[in-house]
């Protein structure tokens, strides 16, 4: 913390104090070349500061696209709708809700993976007959 301390209020007044900063602009024109080479780092800095302040400003941080959930299954369609007859489900059925599945829109089992490696937790959905009740 002494440095800190230090360099903010000993070393760099100092340093900012030794500067040969001209009061007015028509100022400039008596500097010499040496004078110039010292205020170099400190117009640097002050182009720096200035560059990020605007950048920020301006043009704000970007904006991260979201990942698609679909990667690969009927890109061509606008919206993936499957349907299915009851009487085609027998008396169970697993449907994909990850969208990694080969068989979709069936599950066969490639949520397991996705899970592993993205710390996920999606599972399918399954249905199921209930036995005849007669």
């Amino acid at each position: 913390m002494e440095s800190i301390y230090t360099f903010f209020k000993l070393f760099l007044p100092k340093y900012l104090r030794s500067l040969p900063i001209p009061k007015t602009l028509s100022g400039f024109k008596d500097l010499t070349g040496e004078d110039y080479l010292n205020l170099t780092p400190f117009f640097f800095l002050v182009l720096l500061i200035l560059y990020s302040v605007f950048k920020t400003l301006l043009f704000g941080r970007r904006k991260v696209k979201k990942p698609k959930i679909n990667e690969d299954i009927q890109k061509e369609e606008s919206k993936v709708v499957t349907q299915m007859d009851i009487e085609d489900i027998g008396d169970n059925i697993a449907f994909c809700r990850c969208w990694r599945s080969k068989k979709f829109p069936l599950c066969d089992g490639s949520h397991n993976k996705h899970n592993a490696e993205t710390r996920d937790n999606v599972g399918p959905l399954l249905l199921r007959r209930e036995g005849d009740t007669k």
